[in-house]
């Protein structure tokens, strides 16, 4: 059980994560967006979006540096085990509460405005449901345990698990002992890989980054004379059709 939790399961997740996103792009690129919904309701989207994508940014950074990163690199480069410890307690309670906000005001909106309900599709919800249960377990460890509590060191098992998993060689005893809220983000945050494809998340990898580079669009009025009106077509075909035009009186 441990070996097809801890081993077989990551390396399946990614396996569908790889998968799904070259079957999408193969087979739904009209169908590669966020299938925004701004027309319909803006103003909860115009406060929750911004709170949501920040967070969201700080959320997958926070998680860069400590899953990535080993201790003894930033131990090498002067920021102490202490510091550290704070620095991510900190703000990873920050960005989470900012992501926590954003995502329940994206879901109210779903729910209180009926024409954004009605364009909802099953797999928003359950997408929704999975970034739910993301957050609130990410929460739960680090207020519950690290800033509350008496804080859990995943640097030197969680993390060298999961760097083991790219290097091929995972140790699944390093989950064994960790703590059950841990050992559920990990497992949800895999499967959470293996929904990304089918959701609206792929628009992540469609992000705008062109526009920091392209060059400016430059508009120039149009010089000279401006040439006249013409009529419009029921007007001439009606002085066709009259009895002067026709050599009628």
């Amino acid at each position: 059980m441990t070996t097809l939790v801890w081993i077989a399961l990551p390396y399946l997740c990614l396996a569908v994560f790889v998968a799904g996103h070259v079957w999408r792009w193969r087979h739904d690129q009209f169908g590669w967006t966020t299938h925004t919904s701004q027309l319909l309701e803006n103003r909860l989207l115009r406060l929750g979006s911004p709170l949501f994508h920040l967070g969201a940014l700080g959320v997958v950074g926070g998680h860069a540096m400590g899953l990535v990163v080993p201790a003894s690199l930033t131990e090498k480069i002067g920021i102490s085990e202490h510091v550290y410890h704070l620095t991510a307690v900190w703000g990873g309670t920050v960005t989470g509460v900012m992501l926590a906000a954003g995502l329940a005001l994206l879901i109210a909106r779903r729910f209180v405005n009926g024409r954004v309900r009605r364009v909802t599709t099953t797999m928003d919800k359950v997408l929704y449901a999975a970034l739910a249960a993301m957050v609130t377990l990410g929460m739960t460890a680090t207020v519950g345990m690290n800033l509350l509590g008496s804080g859990y060191d995943y640097r030197e098992t969680i993390a060298v698990w999961f760097r083991g998993i790219f290097w091929f060689q995972p140790d699944p005893a390093l989950m064994s002992g960790a703590p059950l809220v841990y050992q559920l983000h990990a497992i949800g945050g895999f499967l959470l890989l293996a929904l990304w494809p089918f959701t609206r998340l792929v628009h992540v990898w469609s992000a705008p980054l062109a526009y920091l580079w392209r060059p400016y669009v430059v508009y120039r009025a149009r010089r000279g004379t401006v040439p006249a009106a013409q009529p419009a077509p029921a007007v001439v075909r009606d002085a066709d059709r009259s009895p002067v035009s026709s050599g009628r009186a």
